[in-house]
C-alpha cells in the first residue's frame, strides 16, 4: 500500500482510481464491508483502490477540545487499510484552506483534475465542502458531467442497528466491551509506544507499562486486558485508563500491569486488547488503599482469565 500525504504528491500513476472518502475511525465491520465493495468495483474497472482521509479529522478541526474521542491513531488506520489490501491512501491536511474549499471546487479540483477518478463509493448522507453544501446528489450530477460513477455504500447492520463509529464509541464509553467486540469482530485494541511514567506502580508492587492515550479517551476505568509486544509475545494483565486521580495525574494514560512479564518495554510498541471492564477509575485516600484495590483487581482479572479460553 502507498500512503500519499498531500495533493502535491499525486502523480499520473495515481490517476483513475476507484475511490472512497471517510474517517475510518475504529475500522469496524462496516468499514471492512465498504473496503470489500471498493475492491470489487475497482476490479470491475481494472483500476486501483484509493481511500481519502483527512488529518486532523474534520470534527476535530471544527470542535477542538470538545471533539468526540478518537478510536485509533492515524498510524493504526493506515495499518488496518494496508491489511485490507487498499492500494493507495491519500491523507489530506484538514486546515483552514481545505475547510473553506467549496463543494464545487472539491469535485472539480480534487476528484476530477487531480485524481481523475473513475468511480466514487460514498454514503448517501455524505456532506462536504464549505458549509457542508455538497451532498450525494451533487456528486451524482457532477459524475454525469465529468464521466465518473457515484455509488452509495450499503448500510451494514448488527442486531438490527447500523454499525458505525458512533455506536462503537458509545459501547466503549459504557464499558460494553462485548458489544464493541461484535462491532469489530474482535476486542477493541489500542496500540502505542511505552513511555516512562512516575514509577509509583513499581513502588507499590505493581509495575506498569505506560502508553499515552488520546484526550478524551474512548474508554476509562480498570480492565482485564491482553497485551502483545513487538515480538508477538502476549501477556495477561490489568490496565487502568484515566488521569490517575489518587496521585494527581493530569494526562490520560493507559497503565498496564502485565501478570506474566518481568522486564523493560520502554520505547517498544505495545498493543492492548480490552477484554472486560472490572470497575470505574476512582480516587483513593492513600497509596496503601490503592495497592489493596489493585490486589482485588488482579484477582478479578485472574478469575476472568480462568473462565475464558479465548483471550483475544
Amino acid at each position: 500500500m502507498e500512503c500519499i500525504r498531500g495533493l502535491y504528491n499525486i502523480r499520473p500513476r495515481h490517476w483513475g482510481a476507484v475511490a472512497t472518502i471517510g474517517n475510518f475511525d475504529g475500522f469496524h465491520r462496516g468499514h471492512r464491508r465498504l473496503i470489500g465493495s471498493l475492491r470489487e468495483r475497482a476490479s470491475a474497472f481494472r483500476a486501483p483502490t484509493l481511500v481519502m482521509l483527512f488529518e486532523p479529522q474534520p470534527q476535530e478541526y471544527f470542535q477542538g477540545a470538545e471533539t468526540r474521542p478518537r478510536l485509533m491513531r492515524l498510524s493504526e488506520k493506515l495499518r488496518a487499510l494496508r491489511d485490507a489490501q487498499v492500494d493507495t491512501v491519500l491523507v489530506l491536511r484538514f486546515d483552514a484552506r481545505l475547510a473553506a474549499l467549496s463543494a464545487t471546487a472539491f469535485i472539480d479540483d480534487i476528484l476530477v483534475k487531480t485524481l481523475h477518478i473513475q468511480a466514487l463509493i460514498i454514503g448517501d448522507d455524505f456532506r462536504f465542502g464549505a458549509g457542508r453544501a455538497g451532498d450525494f446528489a451533487m456528486l451524482k450530477e457532477a459524475g454525469g458531467r465529468h464521466g465518473f460513477s457515484v455509488e452509495p455504500t450499503a448500510t451494514f447492520t448488527e442486531a438490527g442497528h447500523r454499525v458505525s463509529s458512533t455506536r462503537l464509541r458509545l459501547a466503549l464509553a459504557a464499558g460494553a466491551l462485548d458489544e464493541a467486540r461484535r462491532l469489530l469482530d474482535g476486542p477493541y485494541r489500542y496500540r502505542g509506544r511505552v513511555v516512562h511514567g512516575d514509577a509509583r506502580g513499581r513502588l507499590i508492587g505493581f509495575p506498569t507499562a505506560n502508553v499515552l492515550m488520546p484526550d478524551p479517551a474512548p474508554l476509562a476505568g480498570v480492565f482485564a486486558v491482553m497485551a502483545e509486544g513487538a515480538d508477538g509475545r502476549r501477556y495477561r494483565g490489568i490496565a487502568n485508563v484515566g488521569r490517575r486521580p489518587t496521585v494527581g495525574g493530569r494526562r490520560v494514560l493507559l497503565e498496564a500491569h502485565l501478570l506474566d512479564f518481568a522486564g523493560d518495554l520502554y520505547g517498544q510498541l505495545l498493543s492492548v486488547s480490552f477484554l472486560k471492564r472490572l470497575r470505574e477509575e476512582r480516587k483513593f485516600s492513600s497509596l496503601e488503599a490503592l495497592q489493596a484495590q489493585i490486589t482485588v483487581d488482579r484477582q478479578a482479572a485472574l478469575a476472568f482469565f480462568a473462565q475464558h479460553e479465548v483471550l483475544s
